[in-house]
């Protein structure tokens, strides 16, 4: 697969590329550190992934995102961060990115991480979950309130599956696929599906 690097941080760039440079299914395409250089590099590459930091001097990640969608709207984008705030993660959920990961994380965690974005699967590392998702003490019995054909569409969402691809796996159409997830969501109580997404990746209902 074939990767970028947003960023202007220099120890962290020449982080990124040590450990995947490593890697022999992975091939860093090339650098950025603004939003400029990230669109002429992006349309020169043609990249799989993108791992954008969400600070850089003068402009947001998510800015960034927005535009390199319009032209490399096949690309996967990944943000990259040293800290995650409550807001900031909402935008990027409301985004649709494919992954959070922060700084601190261990090398084989990253790449572990971009190899699942890579095969179509969403990656938020464990600490986004947590601030995403604000679990009670009940959460099990909120669980235990779903259907098993409610279950089995959450596990599809913890997975990044659309409606098309939940609704064909499990043999319903498209509709009945939104009519259980709005069950779903009224009943763990969560905003959107992409909560409920982490919700159950914070369970282990991804695996």
């Amino acid at each position: 697969m074939k990767i970028v690097i947003i960023d202007d941080h220099p120890l962290v760039r020449k982080g990124l590329e040590m450990v995947t440079t490593l890697e022999p299914d992975i091939e860093l395409a090339g650098f950025a550190s603004n939003g400029k250089e990230a669109l002429e590099l992006m349309e020169q590459t043609q990249p799989d992934i993108a791992l954008v930091d969400l600070r850089l001097p003068g402009e947001h990640g998510l800015d960034i995102i927005r535009k390199a969608k319009e032209t490399n709207p096949d690309c996967k984008y990944v943000i990259l961060s040293s800290y995650a705030s409550k807001d900031e993660i909402r935008q990027a959920m409301a985004e649709k990115v494919d992954g959070y990961i922060l700084k601190e994380a261990l090398p084989e965690e990253l790449i572990t991480s971009i190899r699942m974005v890579a095969k179509g699967r969403k990656y938020f590392d464990p600490v986004i979950v947590q601030h995403a998702v604000e679990s009670s003490d009940n959460d099990g019995d909120k669980i235990n309130e779903l259907t098993q054909r409610e279950r089995e569409v959450l596990v599809s969402l913890a997975k990044g599956h659309n409606n098309r691809a939940i609704g064909e796996a499990l043999y319903i159409s498209e509709h009945t696929v939104k009519k259980h997830i709005g069950q779903i969501l009224t009943k763990l109580q969560l905003k959107d599906r992409t909560q409920a997404a982490l919700y159950a990746v914070s369970k282990g209902l991804d695996k």
